[in-house]
């Protein structure tokens, strides 16, 4: 086999589905070699959110098979496996059956706001020193805690060591492993893993020591250690484990190593090579994650952001980001699809947009689930303001685009205090990257070159390389920089003053959305 053959098979497992991409040594798609499906979003109550295991692992081997076949390959070409993943929505399940104990609690989930608040009064200090993260419900611990006291028999279950936890990356890795002879622990059916960068999203693990925590584990519940996998390398040259029997018969009975993991948004700066300090990425998905590279040294923010294991190519050490999560920007573009049904496909929403010549004084806040970075508020909730008798939808629909950009440039702000960089550039990726409307946009209330690459799916790009990396496909860091292309750069086209003034009023939209579900929480028991 030629060196030049060699293909790498990235599964990114999202919010709202799944994706398996096949790539070459040149970090290029391969022709047919790609499938999508998406997964059912279940909402038991207001404020929860929950996925079915089973679904999202029975979309992960389907994608794969379609890919495969798409793509016409020998399947003897592949030399490796990449996973990344939604990061902190938390799956609990059998170690014997292999079956779930509940439904994934997804990282949108707000059920845990309670504990959070408790977390708040009593030891905010011992978690952002040791995990960089703000208390929230979006991060997995008191997803942990929540199912320990609210699933019955389970406490018992996990002390007796018949029942493990696992963020998604766990979950599949698990289960592709699972029956391999290969396997790192045959006693639990399958590899049980995680990586640096998928732990530090927990709120359980030391970012410092690159390990999880003994004293956060007992605040959160009681959490026992042996239910949590065991902390990784991104990038494991021992490698995770081999496809077992049930997965290895999409590949034809061929074992192929699993051999990267990474948080999808850290899978996403590294697929966009940004290596250096300061590189910064946007991936546009189901919500906005803004990161920036802070280098060796984790940054303890102190304008509302996180601090977040990148990557790790070797045990013991890792590289550092800066983040903020925005929760809900183009899943707001789904809303109007689904909810107010004024769109019937997520692409018209750019042509409604681009028929207004502005928004109509309109502003939109996209706090369905709360804000994230930088306001850190779970009791926001959405809010459209600025309505007259001549709104119209393409004003509204103007608005949530706009909406994405302003909530970017709220975490880019805080950035730049933070860390003390002159951010000059943004990286652009995902789905919503593909509307120019609202690259430019950014650009404009930025007022900074926003780039394009040729590859908007980094994140699955992002873990090809780092398995690829550990099988050997790609030597070191500079063979993945020389790969990085731009498809297209867009410049500040916007006169300052005026962009000024847009994100004044952007911000007064913002204070008007913080604390309303603590203000009027009995508004949310209506209908549940």
């Amino acid at each position: 086999m030629q060196f030049e053959d060699k293909l790498i098979l990235a599964i990114d497992q999202g919010t709202t589905g799944t994706r398996a991409m096949l790539f070459d040594v040149s970090g290029s798609p391969i022709r047919g070699g790609w499938a999508y499906m998406e997964h059912r979003q279940v909402y038991p109550r207001p404020g929860w959110v929950e996925h079915d295991p089973m679904e999202i692992w029975g979309n992960t081997k389907a994608v794969v098979k379609v890919a495969i076949e798409g793509a016409g390959i020998d399947v003897h070409r592949l030399v490796g496996i990449g996973v990344t993943n939604q990061r902190e929505t938390v799956v609990v399940w059998d170690v014997r059956s292999g079956l779930p104990l509940y439904n994934a609690i997804v990282w949108q989930c707000r059920r845990t706001s309670s504990l959070v608040d408790y977390l708040r009064a009593n030891y905010m200090d011992l978690i952002v020193d040791r995990t960089g993260l703000v208390p929230d419900p979006y991060f997995s611990g008191t997803k942990i805690w929540w199912l320990l006291d609210n699933v019955p028999g389970l406490r018992v279950r996990v002390e007796r060591g018949g029942a493990v936890f696992g963020t998604i990356d766990t979950w599949i890795i698990w289960n592709m492993t699972r029956g391999s002879r290969e396997c790192l622990t045959p006693d639990m059916g399958g590899a049980y893993v995680t990586d640096y960068s998928n732990a530090s999203r927990t709120m359980l693990f030391d970012i410092h020591r690159l390990d999880w925590d003994s004293d956060l584990l007992e605040v959160m519940g009681g959490i026992p250690m042996h239910a949590l996998p065991t902390p990784r390398p991104s990038c494991d040259r021992e490698f995770y484990g081999y496809t077992g029997p049930d997965f290895s018969r999409i590949l034809s009975g061929v074992e192929v190593p699993v051999a990267g993991d990474a948080g999808d948004q850290q899978s996403a700066l590294f697929g966009q090579a940004g290596f250096e300090l300061g590189d910064t990425k946007c991936t546009y998905g189901t919500g906005n994650f803004i990161l920036t590279n802070t280098g060796s040294n984790p940054i303890r923010s102190r304008h509302g952001l996180i601090s977040t294991v990148f990557y790790s190519l070797e045990k013991g050490k890792a590289a550092y980001a800066c983040e903020g999560s925005v929760f809900v920007t183009g899943a707001a573009i789904q809303w109007l699809r689904d909810g107010l049904k004024i769109i019937d496909s997520p692409s018209e929403v750019n042509l409604l947009a681009e028929s207004a010549e502005d928004t109509g004084g309109v502003y939109f806040v996209p706090a369905f689930v709360g804000l994230g970075a930088p306001y850190w508020d779970m009791y926001a909730r959405g809010l459209i303001i600025g309505l007259t008798r001549g709104t119209e939808r393409r004003h509204i629909a103007r608005a949530v685009l706009e909406s994405i950009a302003y909530l970017t440039r709220d975490v880019i702000e805080s950035m730049r205090s933070d860390t003390g960089i002159d951010i000059r550039m943004l990286r652009a990726d995902g789905g919503a990257s593909k509307s120019d409307f609202l690259v430019q946009f950014q650009a404009d209330i930025l007022g900074i070159d926003v780039v394009r690459p040729t590859v908007l799916e980094t994140t699955s790009l992002g873990a090809a390389y780092l398995a690829g990396l550990a099988v050997g496909l790609w030597s070191n860091l500079d063979d993945i920089r020389s790969n990085w292309r731009v498809e297209k750069m867009f410049k500040p086209r916007m006169d300052e003053a005026y962009r000024e003034k847009l994100y004044k009023g952007w911000k007064s939209a913002v204070r008007r959305a913080l604390n309303w579900a603590k203000e009027v929480p009995w508004a949310y028991e209506l209908g549940s």
